[in-house]
């Protein structure tokens, strides 16, 4: 927590940046918790740069989007994102702050790979039935974060990801094949709405290819795994040296 009566001396105030990451509670409307903090602030940054979600864009029935496809979230968790978007552009406007939002799509990684789940042999949407996927690497995702807070790379919003569209199906079964287990059974799209909860049928209810064109042109962070057989192979790497 940030003391009110704390001051940044001159030369900081005016050339810090911050990189938020947190987010938004899930039983609030909107997101108090970021409101909050910002009113912590002993001055304003020169740059923020915010991790909101893909989700934004809400079911685009597997079309591709861009950051200027408008936003149509359809869950509360995008919902949230969303509204904390549009607080952090009012107050970054009125403090002459810059600001970056990165639109991040599912995260993987060490520890993020999903092996409880195969191992527990619990079933996945048959690939004839699943969506594209749109994913990226923990440690590509910290490479975008850096080159945001560069502030010679112009503001505004960005999609990140590794750009391959595969699907959460595929992505399962080769984890799975890596780890030497079997693949999880899979069940058709109807047999899945009687047995998946709901946030997992809303999650497959939603589809579209995210373009990363803005990401590798204009941020153009130095991305180690835009594979991601490479991606996963190094996350098993990570876990064996832990």
């Amino acid at each position: 927590d940030m003391d009110h009566d704390s001051r940044l001396p001159v030369d900081v105030a005016e050339t810090w940046s911050l990189l938020y990451t947190a987010p938004p509670a899930t039983d609030a409307e909107g997101d108090p918790r970021l409101e909050r903090f910002l009113g912590t602030l002993p001055s304003a940054p020169a740059r923020v740069v915010y991790l909101s979600t893909t989700g934004v864009y809400g079911d685009h029935g597997g079309a591709v989007v861009a950051e200027t496809t408008p936003p149509s979230p359809a869950t509360g968790r995008a919902r949230r994102r969303l509204i904390a978007e549009t607080l952090l552009s009012n107050w970054c406007r009125e403090r002459g702050s810059e600001l970056v939002i990165l639109r991040v799509p599912g995260i993987y990684g060490p520890g993020r790979l999903g092996l409880q789940r195969i191992r527990q042999q619990l079933p996945v949407i048959a690939e004839s039935d699943a969506n594209p996927g749109n994913r990226i690497h923990v440690d590509d995702l910290a490479e975008c974060c850096l080159r945001a807070l560069d502030r010679s790379v112009p503001e505004g919003i960005y999609n990140v990801g590794d750009g391959d569209d595969r699907t959460s199906t595929w992505f399962t079964s080769e984890v799975a094949r890596q780890a030497g287990l079997d693949a999880p059974p899979s069940v058709g799209r109807r047999e899945a709405e009687k047995t998946f909860s709901a946030a997992r049928m809303s999650f497959l209810g939603e589809s579209r290819r995210i373009d990363v064109s803005r990401m590798r042109d204009v941020l153009r962070p130095a991305m180690k795994y835009g594979d991601p057989v490479a991606g996963i192979a190094a996350s098993f790497e990570a876990d064996d040296r832990i």
